[in-house]
């Protein structure tokens, strides 16, 4: 089964239900298996100005998520995006995460990450 690393906006877009039926079906797949994170990501989402409700539901989220760490194998990806590309360091870490363990990276900035070679994404709004 495809493994997937989730993108902070599509986390925004899905609690919003800003998503097509046929996306929001295929997000509730994967919000539904174990969702994998990126640890900035993770930074990210904590990091929202929001009402308590919606905070309780992030930390909730992430609780039930595997948070990926900044490995050697991340650090080895990123440095090797960064010095090939140009990409902001937070999102070379985002997509060397989901290159190091082999997952599609969904999101809805293809365009920061359409310079990353063999780097596997997937827009849930283009579904």
């Amino acid at each position: 089964m495809e493994q997937y690393l989730i993108d902070t906006n599509v986390v925004s877009d899905y609690f919003s239900a800003s998503f097509f039926t046929v996306s929001m079906q295929f997000m509730d797949t994967v919000f539904d298996s174990i969702p994998n994170l990126s640890i900035i990501t993770q930074i990210e989402l904590l990091c929202w100005k929001t009402d308590g409700t919606t905070e309780q539901k992030v930390k909730d989220f992430i609780d039930d998520s595997i948070v990926l760490d900044i490995t050697s194998n991340v650090i080895a990806e990123c440095v090797n995006l960064r010095k090939g590309k140009k990409i902001k360091t937070p999102d070379a870490i985002i997509a060397a995460t989901a290159l190091a363990h082999g997952y599609t990276l969904i999101t809805n900035n293809e365009k920061d990450f359409s310079n990353v070679p063999d780097l596997k994404v997937i827009n849930p709004h283009k579904i």
